[in-house]
């Protein structure tokens, strides 16, 4: 109970300018250091449109789809390719900026590869249906918050108030809540196809949890296939049935839904060749084995869907649970999936059915609301509020075989492209330094001076931020050029941390800082200065802007970066206006 309170109390910070949502659009479309607040305006529906019309720079996106398409072959440092193919699909202010089909629907005859001939390979097409895997948690945990809107389940109250089956071997205390954030204590996986059919959704209710309940975080399928059991338990209707009817339907999502008819089969795109359960090439039929077991329809897996369908379903989430004049979800529910409950278990952060903040996949997009969810087929979903985007990306990386690897690089890409898209405008003048790699930015000898040096600059950092300090900015100091050490730094802004700091790391907050800093110097040295950007984490964000440099003695200005640019030298840091 204290954990919900706290969460509703968080909710705050999501809900308290709700009433925006019907608000005129606002003018900060295509930035991203201009976050929004509160919901998109609840009339708004998804329109095709270029990205220039919304303040997007399209670079940074065609590159990303351009490296998206390269990955359909072979690439160095990998054996095969990382998917057969690849829908993408981005959306910013309700405009689609971009859908684009590249690869393959089908393309492999078995398990090891051997390719079909030319004539029998299928094409990816913008409108081929996926099996989104783990993304089908989103449709059930949106299920359950719908008979929380109405009263019908608790969040706080036992699972075996509904499923009185469940409450034996210790998931007595198991709640609602922790269902829906991976809380419960119950195991991650459980291998359902090898039992009797009779024995499958039985064996879930009668599992002992591996921790106590509220004590752990484990990524669990077991929690959302209770969670799909409680669904229908409450509704008295299967899960698909409540998913067409109080979903997909409203929102229009013809595409999306369990077990798609055979005559959608030329449009589904091609998942693994199994073994072990001999199913051979599986198309049009769910790949999770427990989710095929259950008859395709569960509470883990088993939706199909395609980009534009998932994009309508980021846009409701967007306005705040409406769509095209449909509701599915009131404000509060939609908030509650966008607030992290898991306070407790750091990188874990989950809202009430969604992922928060995972760099690993949302990279320039990641925030603390940034919403999203990936599926083991290869698919992955983004929502960020901030700038009012979503990312979509499909693709069949288990076509032919799980064994092939991961597409988590082109998820990255894919959201780091959007990010980069988005401008983070200059504090000062009509442009600013910035850098998303390795690199210095190096100031000419300054001096002699009359004694301590002050600094003063503005600093946009959207970094990676573990306890191991990874991906920080630093500014140093040196008198002979060739020696560096930190300089001890304050910043001042939103998201800033509150004590000196010796490098500079964070993300989600999209603001500038005020910086200030101060260099030890006796009277007549001469003072090195540079900003060094050094990311050492495989997951970076945005990058970081350094504008507004003007450095210092007691006597007279050193440096006026605005007007002495000339005076700095970057190594792998760029001058832009966005």
């Amino acid at each position: 109970m204290g954990r919900t309170i706290l969460a509703a109390v968080a909710l705050l910070s999501v809900t308290a300018l709700a009433g925006s949502a019907t608000a005129s659009p606002s003018s900060a479309g295509g930035h991203f250091d201009r976050p929004q607040r509160g919901f998109a305006p609840g009339e708004t529906v998804l329109r095709d449109g270029t990205p220039e019309e919304v303040g997007l720079d399209p670079t940074p996106i065609d590159a990303a789809l351009q490296q998206i398409a390269a990955w359909t072959e072979r690439t160095p440092g990998r054996e095969h390719p990382m998917y057969a193919g690849a829908v993408s699909l981005l959306v910013h202010d309700g405009v689609v900026v971009r859908r684009e089909a590249v690869g393959k629907e089908q393309r492999y005859s078995d398990g090891a590869g051997t390719e079909l001939p030319a004539d029998q390979q299928e094409p990816m097409g913008v409108d081929t249906i996926f099996d989104v895997a783990s993304i089908s948690k989103l449709f059930t945990s949106i299920a359950a918050l719908q008979l929380v809107d109405d009263g019908s389940v608790e969040l706080d109250a036992p699972v075996a108030q509904y499923l009185p089956e469940f409450g034996v071997n210790g998931k007595q205390g198991i709640t609602v809540e922790q269902l829906l954030t991976h809380t419960s204590g119950l195991q991650a996986e459980a291998q359902l196809w090898k039992l009797p059919p009779e024995q499958r959704i039985p064996s879930i209710m009668q599992l002992t949890p591996e921790h106590p309940p509220g004590t752990n975080y484990t990524y669990s399928d077991p929690n959302m296939i209770t969670l799909g059991v409680l669904v229908q338990r409450v509704t008295g209707e299967r899960l698909d049935r409540v998913v067409a009817e109080r979903i997909t339907g409203p929102l229009g999502m013809r595409d999306t839904g369990y077990n798609p008819p055979a005559a959608e089969l030329h449009r589904i795109a091609a998942t693994e060749f199994q073994a072990d359960p001999p199913r051979g090439m599986v198309r049009g039929q769910v790949h999770d084995e427990n989710a095929w077991s259950l008859g395709g329809v569960a509470g883990q897996a088993g939706v199909f869907s395609t980009a534009d369908d998932l994009a309508t379903l980021g846009q409701a989430l967007l306005n705040g649970g409406v769509y095209n004049g449909s509701r599915i979800l009131s404000e509060d529910g939609v908030a509650k999936m966008l607030t992290n409950y898991n306070d407790a278990f750091p990188g874990n952060a989950h809202g009430l059915g969604f992922e928060l903040d995972q760099r690993w996949y949302m990279a320039g997009l990641s925030a603390p609301h940034t919403a999203g969810h990936t599926g083991y087929t290869g698919t992955s979903l983004v929502i960020d509020p901030l700038s009012r985007t979503v990312a979509v990306l499909l693709t069949n990386r288990v076509h032919p075989s799980r064994e092939w690897g991961s597409n988590n690089p082109a998820r990255q890409e894919l959201a780091q492209g959007m990010a980069r898209a988005l401008a983070v405008r200059p504090e000062f003048g009509s442009a600013s330094w910035f850098t998303d790699r390795a690199g210095t930015l190096t100031t000419d000898p300054l001096g002699p001076v009359s004694g301590p040096v002050q600094v003063s600059y503005s600093a946009f950092v959207d970094t990676q931020r573990d306890s191991d300090g990874s991906d920080p900015l630093l500014l140093e100091s040196s008198v002979d050029g060739t020696n560096w050490q930190p300089v001890p730094v304050r910043a001042k802004g939103p998201g800033a941390p509150k004590d000196a700091q010796q490098q500079l790391a964070g993300s989600g907050h999209r603001s500038w800082w005020e910086v200030r800093g101060s260099v030890a110097a006796e009277p007549g040295q001469q003072v090195h200065l540079r900003w060094r950007y050094a990311p050492n984490d495989q997951y970076t964000g945005r990058g970081v802007n350094v504008d507004g440099i003007l450095v210092a003695d007691r006597d007279a200005t050193l440096l006026d970066g605005e007007l002495q640019a000339d005076r700095l030298h970057p190594e792998d840091w760029t001058s832009t206006d966005r």
